[in-house]
Parts: C-alpha cells; sequence; structure tokens
C-alpha cells in the first residue's frame, strides 16, 4: 500500500472543496486484524478505502453493501452510517472510467477478453456487463481457479468461456476491448498475445508502462493503464465520504492528469 498514489486524489479533492480539517491516511492492517481495525475506529472516521486483501473482509463487515459490491464479493469503501458500514466497490466505476478514456463505445452485445480471474478481473466482469457486453472470454494459466470469476460472470448475466493463455492470442484477434488483470510479473508472458487486440486496458499503473503496455503500443493499438482505473474509482469514493460532486479536474491534476 506504500506506493498507492490515493492519498493525493484523497488530499487534492478535499482542499477543493474547502475541506481543511479532513485528513485521509494510511492504515496498514492484515486479514485478520481488519476487523478489529474497523471496530476500533472512532465516529471521526467516515470510510475506509480498502485495499486487498481486505476488500473481502470489508463486505462481510457491512451491514449494507451495494448490488455491484456483493456481485464482486469484495468492496473497496466502506462508509459509515447510522447503523453501521455500508459497502461499495467503486473499483467498477474505475473500470468503466478507464474504458470511456479508451475511447471503447458500442459494447452491447459485444465480446471481451479478461485476463486473470483474480479479485481485479472480478470488477473488471462486473464493468463490462454494465456496458452491455455479451462474451466474455476469460484468459488464466490455471482454469482450475477461475470458479470465482465464472461464477461472477453468470450472476452478472455474461456468457463466459474459459481458456488458457495457450489460446489467448486467438481470443484476442477481433475481440472489443481486452482487459488485463495480470501482476508485473505476468505481463511479458502474455504482452504479445494481449497486442492482438486494438484496445487494451492494463489495470497496472506502477512500475508503467508494463510490456503490455509496450507491445500495443507497437503494434498500433491504443492502451490504457491503471491510473485511469485508479482515478475514477477515487472519485466515486470521494463523493460518498463527503457527500457531495467530486472535483474531477484537481483531482487528475493531482495524478498530472
Amino acid at each position: 500500500m506504500g506506493h498507492s498514489r490515493s492519498p493525493q486524489l484523497h488530499l487534492a479533492a478535499y482542499a477543493a472543496l474547502g475541506l481543511g480539517g479532513w485528513r485521509y491516511d494510511r492504515l496498514e492492517c492484515d486479514e485478520e486484524g481488519f476487523a478489529r481495525l474497523v471496530d476500533g475506529l472512532g465516529p471521526e472516521w467516515v470510510g475506509l478505502s480498502v485495499t486487498m486483501p481486505d476488500k473481502l473482509v470489508a463486505l462481510e463487515l457491512a451491514t449494507t453493501a451495494t448490488a455491484r459490491a456483493r456481485a464482486v464479493g469484495a468492496a473497496n469503501t466502506l462508509v459509515r452510517t447510522t447503523s453501521g458500514w455500508h459497502a461499495d466497490c467503486t473499483d467498477v466505476d474505475g473500470v468503466t472510467g478507464a474504458l470511456d478514456e479508451l475511447g471503447v463505445v458500442g459494447l452491447s452485445g459485444a465480446r471481451a477478453v479478461v485476463v486473470g480471474a483474480g479479485g481485479t478481473a472480478r470488477a473488471v466482469l462486473v464493468a463490462l456487463a454494465a456496458l452491455g457486453v455479451a462474451e466474455v472470454d476469460l484468459a488464466v494459466r490455471s482454469p482450475g481457479r477461475a470458479a470465482g470469476a465464472v461464477v461472477c460472470a453468470q450472476a452478472v448475466g455474461l456468457a463466459v468461456r474459459v481458456v488458457g493463455l495457450d489460446g489467448l492470442a486467438g481470443v484476442c484477434d477481433g475481440a472489443a476491448v481486452t482487459v488485463s488483470t495480470v501482476p508485473a510479473a505476468g505481463s511479458q508472458a502474455v504482452a504479445a498475445a494481449v497486442a492482438r487486440c486494438a484496445r487494451v486496458l492494463d489495470v497496472l499503473y506502477d512500475p508503467w508502462p508494463t510490456p503490455v503496455a509496450q507491445a500495443v503500443r507497437a503494434a498500433g493499438g491504443t492502451v490504457v493503464g491503471g491510473l485511469s482505473v485508479l482515478l475514477h474509482q477515487a472519485y466515486g469514493q470521494v463523493e460518498l465520504f463527503t457527500g457531495r460532486p467530486a472535483p474531477r479536474e484537481e483531482m487528475a491534476a493531482a495524478l498530472g492528469g
């Protein structure tokens, strides 16, 4: 979490909104201690931005949750209410905003590719379904580990097919968009195959550009990275925490955008 740029975004937003007394602090906590941490927070805490692996526990702790958080099976946002904590997954907003920046339009009935099947991939699947995508090829190294992502895809109405990485190039050909959720260590292995798609979202942003991004550009395609995802998910968090519209220009400027 130490490399996260979320504090820049939130502090820029609070300054722009005139919330001089507001802070955004990092709290390091493992999965086992997260529930105790949340229970011990005083009333001055209006909300939490949650990172993995605590997103799963965050959803379990919530007294209420949005439908999309339940569909993803995780929450990156907790907001204090009079009855406890409300959970949301603004990661979905992050993906839809990044895809809009990528120029992906007309996705109704389209086919997309998602590389990876972890928690981020589930947020991607929910976002793609919301944008009208009908079919998704889920490309994974170990098909047996894709069960959770398959359940998520089916729950939001997507027709999903699991393929191994040896079939990735074939499914990227002709896809409306490909979203890579693989970690940095696996980026090089999938880069050439992902570059067969003309429009790619790579959810990584540190380090950047990734091997995937470099391959897509070299092939003449268009790629957007994870900073866009981070920015767009933060808009929703700021609005949930403050109850006011996010100052988007100031937040983008905080990232140099």
